[in-house]
């Protein structure tokens, strides 16, 4: 039964992005997040499993237990646009997606990625669409990460909070992925290929409720009271202190 999800609702509830789909993706993240030219979050969720038999450390993770890793790069609203399953727990993010299928056809300028675009405030220099993530990941034309170390100036920190803000929609997607399908609050019991199977029909089932559902249904017990957000999703600011984004 994962077999036949997988295969049949892949191309239906996860398809290959068309150029017109990257904007519109870059589109919402803009105006959720603030971040320009953003056509997606990337990072890496170990999936817990039981030990493979023979298998030595290579499941053997930094986190210090055995488990499959889930690759993926999400949009604005928490759906999988592509993914990576089934390396070994012990392997970086950062080598996993230079090893995928998607970051070959990326650097070959396979993916439909649309050309070099100005921000909407209309400067004369155009940027390319990048994919948003964490400092574990390289920096390269189409692929973003936030500055390193720790003595950085205003404008850097300012860069790395935004770019922090519009990152954070990954996390937020694997979370709503495992609570929905419980099976990841345990170790899966079971083959590598099968585990391979399970998460493959959990990533499609949760773009199918997402596309669904919307966002509303996950905020509205918290978001929708009048008075209690702005317009932007954040607090009111009645201390006079900066507001911080409930979605952060």
């Amino acid at each position: 039964m994962c077999k036949v999800i997988w295969t049949n609702l892949r191309r239906i509830y996860m398809p290959e992005p068309t150029q017109e789909h990257w904007l519109k993706i870059a589109e919402t993240f803009l105006s959720v997040t603030n971040f320009p030219n953003c056509i997606g979050a990337i990072d890496g969720k170990h999936i817990r499993i039981v030990k493979p038999a023979h298998s030595g450390s290579l499941y053997y993770n930094y986190k210090h237990f055995f488990s499959t890793v889930l690759l993926a790069i999400c949009d604005a609203n928490y759906c999988f646009i592509a993914v990576d399953i089934g390396d070994y727990g012990k392997n970086s993010d950062s080598s996993i997606f230079k090893n995928s299928v998607f970051y070959q056809r990326l650097i070959k300028k396979e993916l439909n990625i649309p050309e070099n675009s100005s921000f909407p405030e209309g400067e004369e220099s155009k940027l390319p669409f990048v994919i948003i993530g964490d400092e574990a990941f390289g920096l390269s034309q189409n692929v973003m990460r936030p500055y390193g170390g720790k003595h950085l100036s205003t404008r850097k920190k300012v860069f790395n909070c935004r770019l922090s803000r519009a990152r954070r929609f990954i996390e937020c997607t694997f979370g709503i992925f495992s609570n929905k399908w419980r099976i990841f609050h345990r170790p899966l019991n079971v083959s590598e290929e099968f585990a391979e199977d399970i998460i493959k029909a959990c990533v499609i089932l949760h773009n199918f409720v997402r596309i669904r559902d919307g966002n509303t249904l996950d905020f509205e017990d918290t978001l929708s009271y009048e008075g209690l957000i702005d317009e932007h999703g954040s607090p009111d600011n009645t201390s006079g202190k900066a507001a911080t984004s409930i979605r952060e």
